[in-house]
């Protein structure tokens, strides 16, 4: 087996298609299908179901593909590492993090990364929460900042922030904190909130400050960025309830006044994968 079967395969899998896969990777489509037929051969196992308008993986091919995935991506970091260990660097770790994380923790994290580990450098990338328990799985992120409640076994996971919840009002909103006593006096107000496909349980535990307060909040607009949310506020589109560390770090015309008088809290955390290979995690890991 050659790596290029590997890869023939990937594309195949991903296209389910033989035209479309051979002509991604600059082949006849014959010679594609010779090549998966060999892969096929070496391995004693039907990786596709096909006919002339259909191609499907088996159960097979379609743990195959998930192997598949692991190897490719792996060999990817590995050229990666080593093009920076050439270049006098340690290496590179891949960060994926929800908004709620570039206030405050993950700044901190790259203040202690550059004073104790100043050749490891950093790739940033904003993220839901399943997109990246995925692409850890999948060897395509090293380290993840979430709000999830739990994660798949293979994965390891640490609290690194508890947070309260604020509500969030244009500044000239008529009532003042001081007399801010219940969100219940927002019943009749738009709220703005994050999506749910961004974090289910944030979604789950706003829609649950407002049952524990008497009403159903009449949802018109939902994003998955802090900042748009905040401009919908600052221009009197509604109102919004984010995580107290959301406050710091924008020049707007809104206010932050915390809720008061509810059980409810946020917690983020720090996830990643025991059998990540990546030395520069290894370094990283105690820092945070």
């Amino acid at each position: 087996m050659e790596l290029r079967h590997l890869s023939y395969f990937k594309a195949v899998a991903e296209e389910l298609n033989f035209r479309k896969a051979a002509e991604r990777l600059f082949i006849s489509q014959p010679g594609l299908s010779r090549q998966i037929k060999q892969l096929e051969e070496m391995l004693e196992v039907k990786l596709f179901e096909r006919d002339k308008k259909h191609v499907e993986l088996t159960a097979a091919g379609a743990f195959f593909k998930n192997e598949v995935d692991f190897v490719l991506n792996h060999l990817d970091s590995t050229k990666s590492q080593l093009k920076l260990i050439a270049a006098g660097k340690v290496g590179e770790l891949r960060i994926g993090f929800l908004g709620s994380a570039s206030n405050q923790i993950l700044p901190n994290l790259i203040a202690k990364l550059n004073a104790h580990q100043p050749l490891i450098s950093t790739s940033l990338e904003e993220l839901s929460n399943s997109v990246q328990v995925e692409m850890i799985e999948k060897d395509k992120l090293d380290l993840g900042f979430v709000r999830l409640a739990s994660v798949p076994s293979d994965l390891e996971m640490k609290v690194v922030l508890r947070d309260s919840f604020c509500l969030v009002v244009p500044k000239y909103h008529s009532i003042q904190e001081e007399d801010f006593i219940s969100v219940n006096q927002f019943q009749d107000e738009s709220f703005i909130l994050f999506s749910s496909d961004y974090s289910n349980l944030y979604y789950e535990q706003i829609i649950g400050i407002c049952r524990d307060a008497g009403f159903s909040p009449r949802i018109r607009h939902k994003s998955v960025h802090a900042l748009t949310i905040f401009k919908l506020v600052e221009n009197g589109m509604g109102v919004a309830i984010v995580p107290t560390s959301l406050k710091e770090g924008y020049e707007l015309n809104v206010r932050f006044m915390e809720i008061p008088n509810i059980w409810q809290f946020t917690e983020l955390s720090a996830v990643w994968k025991g059998e990540n290979r990546n030395p520069a995690l290894k370094q990283v890991l105690p820092l945070i």
